[in-house]
């Protein structure tokens, strides 16, 4: 039976389902167009810890945790975790699966990592290799500013243009199988494009909004709801929150 169409799009015939997911961020995030959607929204943006990247590091584990316990899973029972952050090495990511146990892929697709653990959580899946997958993602400003920007300790003034990395993390449950508690139940995964790596001659390096925005535009034809058209494109992980705003993305009933 065919899996592929065209030249970049997988189908998954079994069609595996977001099952369960959970969303922590910070008071700036809390605040903004998704407020009231997360599970978690934290006053203090160190989480307790004494260094912002203990912090995102507790953050994914949280959402790990909560992800499995809405779905009535142990950690044990999930067969692997696919998940990424902005750090060198994946650090987050690293030191939160050595916590959590689960066996990990670690993956980098900066503001794509959720997508892309999707769509390799979907093959896993869909293929009856691993079911269910845990995908994750996670970012803190604090942490990825002082790497990639400057010193949060020069307080340097940031350009009109420039974006703020989100203080936050979130988790999908993915499972071709029913779950014990299965949070929602018409979010499917039914295809996905691979996508390509396109330079539009964009040279501010203070407007990596301009470079990324063309990847949210982009309409394909879905083969299996004509009626339909697939958005491919970056999602942020405060759209893990809510069945109710995959709907409206999606159309999903």
């Amino acid at each position: 039976m065919r899996k592929r169409i065209g030249e970049r799009t997988l189908l998954f015939r079994s069609e595996p389902r977001i099952r369960s997911a959970a969303a922590i961020v910070a008071k700036n995030e809390g605040d903004g167009a998704f407020s009231g959607m997360f599970d978690t929204v934290l006053e203090d943006d160190k989480f307790g810890e004494d260094s912002f990247e203990k912090a995102e590091c507790k953050m994914f584990r949280t959402v790990a945790h909560l992800a499995c316990q809405k779905a009535g899973l142990a950690l044990s029972d999930v067969h692997a975790m696919l998940a990424g952050d902005l750090l060198n090495q994946l650090i987050t990511a690293n030191y939160a699966a050595r916590d959590l146990g689960i066996p990990f892929l670690g993956l980098y697709g900066a503001c794509s990592t959720m997508a892309e653990s999707l769509l390799l959580g979907g093959v896993l899946s869909d293929g009856g290799y691993c079911s269910p997958v845990l995908c994750c993602a996670s970012s803190h400003f604090s942490t990825a500013e002082r790497q990639y920007r400057y010193p949060l300790e020069m307080g340097t003034t940031a350009q009109p243009t420039a974006q703020r990395t989100v203080t936050g993390a979130g988790a999908l449950l993915l499972s071709s199988q029913e779950l014990p508690i299965p949070v929602f139940s018409h979010v499917a995964l039914t295809a996905a494009t691979i996508g390509r790596v396109v330079d539009l001659g964009i040279t501010d390096m203070n407007n990596m909004g301009a470079a990324m925005a063309p990847a949210s535009v982009i309409l394909t034809p879905c083969p299996r709801r004509p009626k339909n058209a697939a958005i491919i494109g970056v999602f942020g992980i405060s759209c893990c929150r809510k069945e109710v705003i995959f709907r409206k993305i999606f159309g999903v009933m």
